[in-house]
Order: structure tokens, then sequence, then C-alpha cells
């Protein structure tokens, strides 16, 4: 079964890495631009489209208001950025928001900023792998006619794709991102190539369409409560920004102004993209509704809900490029397979995340481990399974996964800017160089304007988002938090029960006697390998135990027993009805109690079989023996093993796949093998 499990885990994931291979795992600015910025930049492909689609509810009146939301994201987006490489540099360890939180702010403040992220990190998957498959179904009607098993397929794809390592999977991420983002641009300057010089018409595929408001002729804090509800779901821009300051121990030297200059490059990067498509889609008249089926009018009628709405990119690529054009059909993939790719950052940022808390045994040791390919395994499965459970439920739909979104990083954005504030507060009051001072006092003002600006971009998230949604990503924090005190709690009890006394304890001191116990079933081959091991302990008391259930086979044992003149006193136990566990633990309490300072240790042969099917068979008693003894204070328990014929056969296929290599090795070089036993023929 071992060897059935590890050849495919091998083709899927490749060899296993050496720990010392850790530094050749290391990224470039190149790589890491596409695998901690992917989400940033192919936000841009629905961030203008949830703008449109709240600003429809006023009817297209209410489009001309876009360009000013687009640039308050813009400065909202340059705001973080900054702030953001105050973080990098003064905590470049990869804690991110949660290090900066915990340090400044205290544990409760770290934890609800970790509650957040891993929050965000999960919608972070849901979202974009929505949002791709939307995207491709605009040009293949399939993926869109059964997307949530197609958003399936491709979360675990992408998850495969991670667990062969952060490298690897970035250089499959960089082609499709440079090539997105160079898609993008292109259609931003020939559109307005076409449009200001050449002076065409470009229209969109829905450019004709009429929109039914649901509440016509909005004024005064109806109209301005829309404007904030479109500008909280615009700043889904915005998401992913947080991931490159937990990303800064897999970069490359040096690591905090590498980072820094990547989240300068993503934050340029993404507010052109956004803000010309947003232009883009105004002149090109773009039009979207929140329900088309209903508010689309076309020819008079509503469209119905046959009508598939195609995201705003792909629309204004229509009308750039035309409609099924090459260059249309080449920036609908690179689009779509962006999307797919964006959720790679938090593939990158959970389980990192999840092994710093794991390290502050908020969860559990297994996330801190790295896999056989130098990744947080167990992490990016957590993450896997989590987003596919979101996926499921709901229906692969990114217009309403959205919803739930932004709350989550917006939370930590908030927290993160103030903890920094606190953190050049308590420096600038030991520094004396003027020059460092007058640096830190630059970056406490960045901070602190970013912890005001973000903190009331959270309260209008919350304000515009809570009832379509949002309480849900409040509950799944909630839920988060409480879960990761309780495991620290029992951590932390844990440790305490566990610690050693500095005094000597009971637990220290040597105990008075020791009282041996070799339990019995019949006199065979294991059974004496028990007896004669049990001999070459110091015991002060030896003694065999054997339950009787039949009444013959128990005659049998003693006259054996007798027979071969077994200098180890055989003491049978009455089992009336026919418990093989209780009877033994009885005895063994039984002596606890005459001797609390007394150890007991039991000896449990047990055999040693070669296949999976063979455990169904074998050692069932021992098993429950063993379970109920691990409870039982004062106890030791001891597996005497005996190998059978089968476990050489097991021994054999362990050699096999020690010696195995996995395909396409021979390409990597010679493989050094072990050397072989010495003979012992003559």
């Amino acid at each position: 079964m071992s060897k059935l499990t590890d050849v495919p885990k091998r083709i899927l994931i490749g060899r296993a890495l050496r720990s010392d291979k850790l530094g050749e795992t290391l990224l470039p600015k190149r790589i890491a631009l596409p695998v901690f910025a992917s989400d940033p930049l192919s936000s841009v492909a629905y961030a203008p489209g949830e703008v449109l689609l709240v600003l429809s509810i006023a009817g297209v009146s209410a489009y001309h208001f876009s360009p000013w939301i687009a640039a308050a994201v813009v400065v909202l987006m340059f705001t973080v950025v900054a702030s953001y490489r105050q973080n990098v540099h003064a905590y470049p360890s990869g804690g991110g928001d949660y290090e900066v939180a915990t340090t400044n702010l205290g544990p409760k403040a770290g934890l609800t900023v970790a509650s957040a992220l891993l929050v965000d990190y999960v919608l972070t998957v849901a979202v974009s792998i929505a949002s791709g498959v939307e995207n491709l179904g605009s040009a293949i009607p399939f993926v869109v006619e059964h997307k949530t098993i197609c958003a399936i397929g491709a979360i675990v794809l992408l998850t495969l794709m991670n667990l062969r390592g952060v490298k690897e999977s970035g250089k499959l991420f960089a082609i499709p991102t440079y090539l997105f983002v160079a898609g993008v641009f292109i259609m931003i300057a020939w559109g307005a190539f076409r449009g200001l010089v050449l002076g065409d018409t470009m229209h969109a595929p829905t450019s004709d369409y009429e929109i039914r408001p649901e509440h016509q002729g909005l004024a005064g804090f109806a109209l301005v409560f829309l404007l904030l509800r479109a500008f909280s779901s615009g700043c889904a821009a915005l998401t992913g920004v947080e991931a490159i300051s937990n990303g800064v121990p897999a970069f490359r030297k040096p690591k905090s102004k590498n980072a820094a200059t990547t989240l300068a490059m993503m934050g340029l990067l993404a507010v052109t993209m956004f803000c010309g498509i947003i232009g883009l889609a105004m002149v090109t008249d773009v039009k979207m509704a929140e329900n088309p089926a209903r508010d689309l009018i076309h020819n008079g009628a509503a469209v119905g809900s046959s009508f598939v709405q195609d995201p705003v990119i792909s629309q204004v690529a229509a009308a750039v490029f035309g409609d099924g054009s090459f260059l249309f059909i080449i920036l609908a993939a690179a689009t779509a397979l962006v999307l797919f790719l964006a959720a790679n950052t938090a593939y990158n940022g959970f389980p990192l995340l999840g092994s710093i808390l794991a390290q502050d045994r908020y969860l559990p040791r297994q996330l801190h481990t790295r896999g056989d390919r130098l990744a947080f395994s167990n992490g990016i499965v957590l993450l896997a399974g989590a987003a596919i459970l979101l996926t499921w439920i709901y229906g692969a739909d990114s217009t309403r996964l959205i919803q739930l979104y932004i709350v989550g990083v917006f939370v930590s954005f908030t927290l993160s800017q103030t903890g920094m504030v606190r953190h050049w507060n308590r420096h600038l009051r030991t520094e004396k160089d003027p020059a460092k001072r007058r640096h830190m006092i630059r970056s406490r003002a960045i901070n602190t304007f970013g912890a005001f600006f973000t903190g009331l971009v959270l309260v209008v998230v919350l304000a515009t988002k809570f009832t379509h949604g949002a309480w849900v990503a409040l509950l799944g924090m909630v839920i988060f938090y409480g879960t990761m005190t309780a495991i620290r709690r029992h951590y932390d009890r844990v440790a305490e029960e566990i610690a050693a006394d500095e005094a000597p304890s009971d637990d220290s001191m040597k105990p008075s006697r020791v009282h041996s116990i070799v339990l019995v079933s019949k006199l065979h081959r294991p059974t004496l390998r028990a007896l004669a091991y049990a001999k070459l302990i110091r015991s002060d008391r030896l003694e065999a135990l054997s339950i009787s259930v039949d009444p013959a086979e128990t005659k049998a044992l003693k006259e054996d027993w007798e027979r071969r003149g077994i200098n180890v006193p055989l003491k049978i136990l009455d089992s009336p009805y026919r418990e093989v566990t209780r009877p033994v633990i009885d005895y063994v309490k039984g002596l606890r109690r005459e001797s609390p300072r007394d150890v007991v240790s039991v000896y449990i042969p047990e055999y040693v079989v070669g296949h999976w099917y063979e455990h169904l068979l074998h050692n069932q008693s021992a098993l429950r023996l063993k379970g109920r003894l691990l409870f039982t204070p004062g106890v030791m328990v001891t597996s005497v093993p005996y190998q059978l014929e089968s476990s050489e056969a097991a021994k054999k296929r362990a050699r096999k796949r020690a010696e195995w290599n996995a395909p396409g090795s021979v390409r990597r070089g010679p493989v050094e093998r072990r050397p072989k036993e010495p003979s012992n023929k003559s």
C-alpha cells in the first residue's frame, strides 16, 4: 500500500527535497511578483465590474461616478502600498500583520488579525477560482454550465502545483501573469490609440442595452450610501497586498529591499490597469446589472435567464480588439488563467501564516513542519479543503462570494498600521540620531494616514456589506479566533502539566519496586520471546498472566507450562463473560492500589505482519489492551514483536522503495545507492 501511494505522489509533486536545499527555493523579484502579487494584479479583472454592478442599482446615470470611485481606490492603493513598505523593512521575519499586531498591540489583537487573514485567504481562493471560471465561460459555454465542478477541479489542480514547491509553482505562474499584464496594457494602449488618434467609436456587446434601475433618482443619504457600497466593492483590488509582507522570508537577499520593490511594482501595475479598464468601460458604454435577467433591457424586453453576463474586461476587450479576434481570445484565456493562479497568493500566505501560528501554539503543530518539497503541505491541503467547501456551498458564484470578501483584509490592514504607529513611537523614545529620527517620523506619518484611511474603509465595508454577506466572514473570524484560543489553552495546560519540577517529584524518583507481567494466551515462540526479554529486565517480581476463556485451552496451557519447567509463575484469571481486556485491567489496578509506589510493567507479545489485511486478523486484543492500559497511571506497556514470514516480504518492498528513483531522475544525474548488506553465504 505504501508503494502504491508513494509512486503517484512522486509523479504528482516530484522527488523529496533535503532540508539543506531550502535556500534553492528562494525567489528572485521576477518570480516573486507573480507568486505574491497575482491576486491584486488579477483583481482588476473583476473589481471594475463590481463597481458598475453596484452603481447599476441607480441606473446608467450613476455610472458617471465610477471615475471618482476609481480615484478613491487608487489613493487607497498607494496608501496601503506605502504603509506596507514600512512593514517589510521593520518586520522581515515573515509574520506580517500578525507579528506587527502581536508585538505592538498584544496577543488578542494579533489573534484577531490572524483570524481575519485566514478567512480572507480562503475567500481569495474561492473568489479567484469562481471569477476565473466565469471569465473562461465567456469563451467556453461548457465551463460556465458546470462551473461548480470546474471550480473545484481547478482548486485541486492548483493544490497539486503548490505541493510541488513555491519556486517550481512560481515558474509555472510567471508566464500567464506577465501575459495577462501585457495583454491588459496592450488593450489600454490600443483602445486609447483608436479613440484619441484614429477617432474610432468602440462599442461593447452591451452598449445598446438599457438598465432598469431598482431605485431611480437616488439622492442625499441614499446616494452616498450607494457610492460608498460601490467604493467598498472596488476595494477588492487591494486584496493580497499584505501577502508580500507575510512572504518576505521567501525572497532572495536582500529580502526586505526586494520585497519592498516588488510591492511598489505591484501597486503601480495594478493601479494603471484598474484605471485603464474603468476608463475603457465608460468609453465603450459597458452595461452591467446585479440581476441581468430582469434588469438588462434589450429591444424593449428583459434579456431573460438564458443571458450570460460577461465580465467587464471581456466586454472591453471585445470592443477594442473585436469579438472573437485573436487578441480577444488570448486576453480572455490569460485573464481566466491568471484568475485561477491569483489564488496562489493565498496558497503562499495561508500555509506560512499557519506555520507561524502553529509555532506560537495557536494551531496544531503539524502545520509548522514542511513537507517533502519544502512547502507547508498540511497548510496547503487545509486551505484547499476549506476553499472547496465554500465554493460548493456558494455554487462558485463570484458575485455572492465577493460580498464576503474584503472585510478580513481591512481588519488586518487597520490593526497592522495602528501597530506600526506604536512601533515608531516606541523607537522614537530611545533614538537620538537626527537622520534616523527624521526617517522614523516620516514612516510614522505614512502608517498613521494608512491606519486612519483603512479604518475608515473598514467602517464603510461593514456598513455597506454586512447584510449582503459580510456577516459570514465575521462569523468565520469568530470561529477561527475561538478555535485558536482553545488550542493555545490546551497546549498551555499540557505544557504546565508535563513541565519538570525543580525539586524532586514522584516522576523523577526511582519507584520502590517494579512488578513485571507477561501476557500469555498460548505457549508459542512469541510468548517465549516475551518471557526471555522480561527476564533481562531487572524486575522485583515477574509473573505470567493468562485469561481463562476456554477451560480446555487453559488446562492445556498449564500442562505445557509445567512440562517445559518454565521458572516464571503462571497466574490464571477466570473470565466467566469471556472478556480478555477487563480482567487484565482490573488485576493491574489492584496491584497499583496495593502498592501505589510500585510500577507495573506489562509485556505484550505481538505479531509483525507484512500485509495490510493481516492486521485485521492479528493483534486486535493487544491493541485494545494497550489502549486501555495507557490510561492507567503507573503502568508501562512494552510490545515484544515477533516477525512472521510475511514481514520479510514487507522488508523487501521497503528496500525496493528506498532504492526506487522517481520518473526522470536519470536525467538529474546518478543516484547514490546504499551499500548492499554482506552476504552470509560462504
